[in-house]
């Protein structure tokens, strides 16, 4: 039987999709570079539109381990302020996360290649969508779902970011006492060449996601060690955190050149675009994965509905477009000397601002985006 989809990443994205699709009877076949779940340079926080669409997929994060997390805590040079989430929220591993959904996939009767790296995605003359894998061999299928996350694909890729941030993670066991402190809590700090993200995970485990300027890495030689050492040092709150704490990786996990702000304009006739190929917000949000989820479930909806590809990406934009630019200004206002200086003092003044900040930045599904539910 030909495949009638064809799913080019197997992150949160590209499972999302296919379980929906192959809940709905289609043939569809996803095609995964590695061989197994890893970790990912990835804040992992579940917002509550992340949490509501996991449910509907079958995911109970519960059972897996997920943290609660009931606030947000910005913290900036010796100055920290703290505002509950105005949503249920949790913090998951992706590699935990990850695994989860491609057994779903499995059971959905999704056809899953693992450890097959696709070295181009192009049209034929009959208008089937070929991916060519790694070893010459072609898959064909009248659709493509592009779900390859921050990595593109060669005459698929989005343009690069003006100015090159630099992405990093690490995994620590944090002191006990710094441990009960951070609770149930993600903490955002500011320091002058970026921001950085803390928060417990499965397990007693604390997720440390930093993002960095180019030449903020390069004033650390261009070495993580150094460069963490540096922040530390341009925000006690971080050092103070990191006292006593064990890393669980040999080195940090990096990756370059994100596009923040990108928003997909158009796409070819017969291909989705989903997730990180869709839209990449800044990290502060939190919202990654619950954007890989909506622009999964949307795409499923559209192709289900017989909505074409390039109609589905112009709708999604438009739909996106408003919280996508207003993350991008908060971004820029993170990296302001003077908001460094004064953002902890007027939240502690009024922490209902980080509560509406949270709300303004979260992708919703505009009533015109699935006009009907896919997932069972």
């Amino acid at each position: 039987m030909q495949d009638e989809i064809l799913i080019l990443g197997g992150g949160v994205a590209g499972c999302a999709a296919s379980i929906a699709l192959a809940r709905k009877g289609r043939v569809v076949r996803l095609i995964e570079r590695e061989t197994a779940p890893r970790h990912k340079v990835c804040g992992e926080f579940l917002s509550g539109e992340a949490l509501e669409d996991l449910h509907a997929l079958g995911i109970d994060v519960a059972s897996l381990g997920a943290v609660p997390i009931d606030y947000v805590r910005l913290a900036a040079a010796r100055r920290a302020a703290q505002a509950p989430l105005p949503f249920p929220a949790a913090s998951l591993t992706r590699k935990a996360l990850d695994t989860a959904l491609l057994a779903e996939a499995t059971a959905a009767g999704v056809h899953i290649e693992q450890g097959r790296s696709v070295r181009s995605l192009s049209r034929t003359t009959d208008n089937l969508w070929q991916a060519t894998l790694d070893d010459g061999t072609v898959r064909q299928a009248p659709t493509a779902f592009l779900a390859t996350g921050k990595h593109d694909l060669r005459g698929h890729s989005r343009p690069k970011d003006s100015e090159q941030w630099v992405a990093f993670k690490m995994y620590y066991r944090l002191a006990p006492s710094q441990s009960a402190d951070l609770a149930d809590a993600s903490e955002l700090m500011l320091f002058p060449g970026g921001y950085g993200g803390i928060q417990p995970v499965e397990d007693g485990v604390a997720n440390l996601c930093w993002v960095v300027k180019g030449r903020y890495l390069a004033s650390a030689g261009n070495r993580p060690e150094k460069l963490l050492e540096k922040m530390q040092q341009d925000c006690p709150h971080l050092d103070m955190r990191l006292k006593g704490a064990e890393a669980l990786l040999a080195k940090p996990i990096a990756i370059t050149h994100i596009p923040y702000g990108f928003v997909r304009r158009t796409t070819e006739e017969g291909l989705y675009c989903i997730g990180d190929q869709a839209a990449v917000i800044p990290s502060f949000t939190g919202d990654g994965i619950s954007i890989a989820l909506h622009t999964a479930r949307c795409a499923a909806s559209a192709y289900l509905l017989g909505e074409s590809a390039p109609v589905f990406q112009a709708k999604l934009r438009t739909a996106m477009l408003p919280q996508m630019r207003l993350a991008e200004f908060a971004a820029n206002g993170l990296n302001n000397s003077l908001a460094r200086a004064v953002l902890p003092f007027c939240l502690r003044v009024w922490p209902g601002v980080m509560r509406v900040t949270a709300r303004l930045t979260r992708v919703t599904q505009p009533a015109t985006m699935a006009p009907q539910p896919v997932i069972n």
